[in-house]
C-alpha cells in the first residue's frame, strides 16, 4: 500500500494533507482536463516559476521548471509523454535535504540529515547520475530544524502505513525554522552514492549492518 500510494505524487500529497505535514501548493493535471483552464488554475494558485513533475515517476524523469506561461505550456507537453496525470507545484527556496528512516509501524527510527548540493539548478535527472552533486552529511542546521525533520520524516513515514526502510525528502528553510516535504521514497537506491546507505553509516552503522537490519525488519513484519 505504501509504495503504491509513493509512486503517485498526486495521491501521496492527498495523504500528506490529511496528515496535517506542510508541503508545496500543487495543482494536478489530468490528460482530459482542459489544459488551458488548467494553465490559468496555476498562474492564480501558484504564480511563477513554478515546477511539473509527472505523477507516476521517478528519478526526476520529465520535471521541468517554468518560468513563465509559454515554459509551462512546453514543461507539460513533455511531462504528460511520460503520464496521463501530472503536478504542478509552487516554487520553494530552502535547502534540498534528505532523512532516511527504518523500522516496523510501531517502531521508527530516524537518520542524521543529509544536504544536496545540485550541480544544476535543480536536482534533475542529470544531476543525480550523470554528473556530479554534492552531499553533505550530515548537514548543518540551527533553530531546532533538524529535530523537526526527523520527527517529520517519521511522520511521514506512518501516514503513508511505510514498513522496513524510506527515504524522505525535504525543503528546509532553517532561518525561519519552516520545512516543507518534498516526497518519500519506499525503495530508495543504494548504490556506493545513493543518500539512504550513507545516512546511517553516519549514525555509526555499517554498510552490512544497515543491510541486516532492513532484513530483520523484513521478517519481524513477515511474523
Amino acid at each position: 500500500l505504501s509504495s503504491a500510494i509513493t509512486m503517485d505524487k498526486a495521491y501521496t500529497k492527498i495523504v500528506f494533507e490529511n496528515a496535517k505535514i506542510p508541503q508545496a501548493n500543487w495543482v494536478t493535471i489530468n490528460d482530459y482536463d482542459d489544459i488551458l483552464q488548467k494553465v490559468s488554475e496555476c498562474e492564480e494558485k501558484l504564480g511563477y516559476p513554478m515546477f511539473v513533475k509527472p505523477s507516476n515517476a521517478g528519478s526526476s524523469i520529465g520535471i521541468g521548471k517554468a518560468k513563465n506561461k509559454e515554459e509551462l505550456e512546453s514543461a507539460l507537453s513533455n511531462a504528460f509523454k511520460f503520464d496521463r496525470r501530472v503536478i504542478v507545484e509552487e516554487f520553494l527556496t530552502g535547502r534540498e535535504v534528505e532523512c532516511a528512516v527504518m523500522g516496523t509501524r510501531a517502531d521508527v527510527k530516524a537518520s542524521c540529515i543529509g544536504e544536496i548540493k545540485s550541480a544544476n539548478d535543480f536536482y534533475d535527472f542529470e544531476s543525480k547520475y550523470t554528473i556530479e552533486s554534492t552531499l553533505i552529511i550530515p548537514a548543518k542546521f540551527k533553530n531546532g530544524v533538524e529535530n523537526l525533520i526527523r520527527e517529520t520524516a517519521v511522520k511521514a513515514f506512518k501516514a503513508v502505513d511505510g514498513s522496513g526502510l524510506s527515504r524522505v525528502d525535504f525543503f528546509a528553510d532553517d532561518e525561519n525554522g519552516k520545512i516543507y516535504i518534498n516526497e518519500i521514497n519506499t525503495m530508495p537506491g543504494f548504490t556506493n552514492i545513493s543518500m539512504y546507505p550513507k545516512l546511517f553509516m553516519q549514525c555509526g552503522m555499517t554498510y552490512g549492518e544497515v543491510l541486516d537490519s532492513i532484513i530483520d525488519i523484513a521478517l519481524k513484519e513477515k511474523r
